[in-house]
């Protein structure tokens, strides 16, 4: 029965050790959320003045992105962000949302970009927030 439970601790110890090893602690700078999010901005796209619909579905299949769009209101603009546990800067990047589209954030040319109606120039760098509306237009 001991040996039991030293072999049961010894697994349970090893198994701790190797998860942290693992995953390397994120510095503290790069969290934006310790507990997760559910986050709903919306995306709109335009190009030389033409809006472009985001697909259905974008980052859900096989593999589940925790960027992703839904049936029901991709047409809406609306881009999914739900992602448990620790959020960092780098995931919540709007490059990100394109890598999983498969498309290219910089393929269209010169832009202008507004978020919540104000000019942003960081485009793949910007970080998206909840209810967010994001609009990029391509000359």
């Amino acid at each position: 029965m001991k040996i039991i439970v030293f072999i049961s601790l010894m697994i349970l110890v090893g198994g701790a050790f190797l998860i942290t090893k693992q995953n390397p602690p994120v510095p503290e700078a790069e969290v934006i959320e310790k507990r997760g999010v559910h986050w709903h901005p919306k995306l709109a796209i335009y190009i030389k003045g033409e809006k472009q619909e985001l697909e259905d579905g974008i980052g859900l299949g096989a593999n589940h992105e925790f960027i992703h769009t839904h049936t029901e209101d991709y047409k809406d603009g609306v881009v999914h962000i739900e992602k448990q546990g620790i959020v960092t800067r780098d995931d919540i990047k709007l490059s990100n949302f394109f890598k999983i589209w498969g498309k290219d954030i910089n393929a269209n040319g010169n832009y202008k970009m507004y978020v919540n109606g104000k000019e942003n120039t960081e485009l793949d760098n910007y970080l998206m927030r909840d209810k967010d509306l994001i609009e990029i237009k391509y000359e």
